[in-house]
This record gives C-alpha cells, structure tokens and sequence, in this order.
C-alpha cells in the first residue's frame, strides 16, 4: 500500500460557531488548505481483494414465507468475492501455505485438484496469477460455465463419470500426479487444515465484527466442510486452536442435498427419500470431508434439489444472482427461522457463489429459451427497416 497527501477543507457547522467565523475560517483557509495523511486502499495483486465480504439482510424472504416471529437472517456474501465464490477463500489460504512450507515452485510445480468447480476456478486464477500450471479433474455434471472459466484461466480440465461424483475425480487426479515424475502437487481441499483456518481467521471474525456479537443460528453448506468447520470453531471456541469461546451456545446448522443424506447418516440419522445424483452444484460431494469436525454441527437439514432451485428463484426475483447451492442453504435457513424456538433470534447463512455461472443449469433452461428466441424489432423513423432486414420501411 501507498501513502499520499490530500488537501482537505474541513468546514465547520454555522450553527456551532457563528456566521461571520465560519466566513472568517473560510477566507483564512482558501489560502491555506488543511492536509491529511491517508492510505490508498489498493491491492497490490488479485488474490489480496478476498475477503471482506459483506452480510445482506434477507429477512424480508422470511416475511414473504409467512414467518414474522422477530428473526433476523443474514446472508454472508461470499458471492461477491474476486472470483465469485467462497472458494477463493480457501484457495488463497492452501496455495499461500503451501508456498510458505516450500512445497510449491513457480514455472515447476503443477497443481492438480479435483473440484466440483468453484475451488477449481479460485485454484485457476491464483496460479495464473503465481506461475503455476494447473490441471483440474472435475464431474462431468459440472456446469459449461464452469468449464470455460477455468479453461479462460488457463487451467486444463480433465471430466469424470458423473455416477462417480467427487471420488472418481479424486482418483483420477492422484493417476494425474503419478506422471508428473514428481512435479505434480494436489492441495487436497478435503484434507487440508489451511481450508478450515482461513474460516477460522477471517470468515468467522468478519461475521461476528459485523453483527456485534450478536449471532444465535449459523447456517452453512457442506462441500469441504471448511466454511462450516472454520465460523464454528471462532464463535463457539476451539482450544486446539487457541480460539477462545465467543458464544459457545451458537447453534450450528448444516445443509446437504436430500438425495446424498451422508451427513444425517454420520450424525446418527435416517435417510429421506432415494438416494443418488442432485443438482445442487458445490455441496453433497459423496463423502465426509476430512476437515470437516461434525461435533461442531448440531443438526444436518437436508433440501431437496426441487425446493434449493425453487429459492434460488425466489432470490434472482429479489435482486439477487446466486447458485443453487445458496437456494438450498437459504431454503434451509427459512426452515429453520420460522420454529418457534428462533424467535428473536439472529440467524446468519453463507451464500457460497454468485449465479452467472450457472445459466446451463437446468434450472434455467426456459430463459434460455426465451433468450434465444427473442427477435429485433423494427425502429421508429427516420429509420428505413428494409435496410435492417424487414419487408417494409416501416417493418
């Protein structure tokens, strides 16, 4: 960061001083401007804008639900992080590690990763902007969205068979780094203890700074488990980590989709319905994170893919392009919100990605083809529409 010097008029209030001072103070300082020293507040490099994101009110999704009990919800905006998600959160935080450790080299090493997408594209745009190659497996299932971005970003994509899901990318990438003769490195976001941490030391902090301290319900997704493990371990308190307790009655709440109930089954429940592929993108991995510490989470709501697509929905029509995986978190949360034992309560939920990158969704399939099948229209005069392609001057 730089420093520079500003000229600044500081012009006090009539009111507070008289009006023939404040003529006086003014005449007095158009020849002698007062200065200040500030800092720029500019990033020297992409990956330091992470962070820092702000909380959205959306109690009024709670209103349009019927549920008006005095609860208060509050949507972590990790959308609008660089790369849109709450994934370059932990991308930062595993490569930066990493390179602290002297595990990676620039121009040498090669990141491989399996990815559902989000962490891929945060992986992407770190080692473009570091100097590394970067070589992603991921579901076919993945979005095209997705897809092109990583390839924009200078990663190479490697697909795998959907019914393996996040597993048979993981097989695939250690089958990658085995012909790398020992250059190829995978940062294991499921494993690592940097992904965690970066939640621990920022995301938890900035939620409680923001609210004041005043959060009962936290409700996350699980893909890694990071974000849910991280927050949870700052406000409930973690002596492995020297975290003291800030609200040890926090109530920590995870989502996952109903058609991959794995975290109900480890918490001791029973599973809803048929089992098998979702369309929640980010979440619902087909496995237990090993960073994830289910002792945190004190209850597991599952959404079904219909319901997280149906809020999603409901977001976009409040002014707000998420991912269906914020539809199901948020569908979550209104579940939640509305018992009887949350009123009054403050209740704040992750919203993981931004909705651009989603559009091959089926979700939106109708839009795209309504998009698609939009036509020009002709224009008023002085404008000769036959030369525009009509049959008519006028069209």
């Amino acid at each position: 960061q730089h420093s520079t010097s500003i000229s600044r008029r500081i012009v006090p209030q009539a009111g507070a001083i008289g009006q023939g001072t404040q003529q006086l103070f003014l005449q007095h300082h158009q020849q002698q401007p007062l200065t200040t020293r500030r800092t720029l507040n500019v990033a020297a490099r992409p990956s330091d804008l992470v962070g820092h994101t702000p909380l959205l009110d959306l109690t009024n999704i709670l209103k349009a639900h019927g549920i008006d009990n005095g609860c208060k919800l509050y949507g972590k905006m990790e959308s609008m992080e660089p790369c849109s998600s709450v994934k370059d959160r932990i991308a930062r935080s595993m490569i930066d590690t990493a390179e602290a450790e002297g595990k990676l080299v620039p121009g040498k090493t090669v990141l491989v990763e399996p990815t559902s997408g989000n962490t891929g594209i945060a992986l992407a745009f770190i080692a473009r902007e570091r100097g590394y190659r970067c070589i992603l497996t991921m579901p076919e299932t993945m979005s095209v969205e997705r897809r092109m971005m990583l390839l924009a970003l200078g990663a190479e994509v490697v697909l795998t068979p959907k019914e393996t899901a996040v597993n048979g990318a993981l097989a695939k990438a250690k089958e990658i780094i085995e012909g790398l003769d020992g250059n190829g490195f995978m940062l294991q976001q499921f494993e690592n203890p940097a992904n965690p941490k970066v939640h621990r030391e920022t995301t938890g902090p900035e939620i409680w700074d923001d609210v004041d301290g005043n959060i009962d319900l936290f409700i996350s997704g699980v893909g890694t488990g990071g974000t849910l493990t991280g927050v949870s371990q700052f406000i409930k308190g973690c002596k492995e980590f020297d975290c003291p307790p800030k609200n040890p009655n926090l109530i920590t709440i995870g989502v996952e989709p109903q058609e991959q109930m794995l975290l109900t089954e480890a918490k001791g429940g029973e599973k809803i319905g048929e089992q098998g592929p979702h369309k929640i993108q980010g979440m619902g991995a087909g496995l237990v994170p090993a960073v994830l510490d289910l002792d945190l989470i004190d209850e597991v709501v599952p959404v079904h893919s219909d319901k997280a697509i149906e809020t999603t929905k409901e977001l976009w029509n409040m002014g707000i392009p998420v991912g269906v995986s914020s539809g199901a978190i948020v569908n979550a949360s209104i579940q939640v919100c509305g018992r009887d034992e949350s009123k009054d309560k403050v209740a704040v939920c992750i919203i993981p990605s931004f909705g651009e990158r989603y559009f091959t969704h089926p979700m939106f399939e109708p839009i795209k083809t309504g998009a698609e099948a939009l036509k020009k229209q002709p224009l008023p005069e002085p404008y000769d529409n036959r030369d525009f392609g009509f049959e008519t001057e006028r069209g």
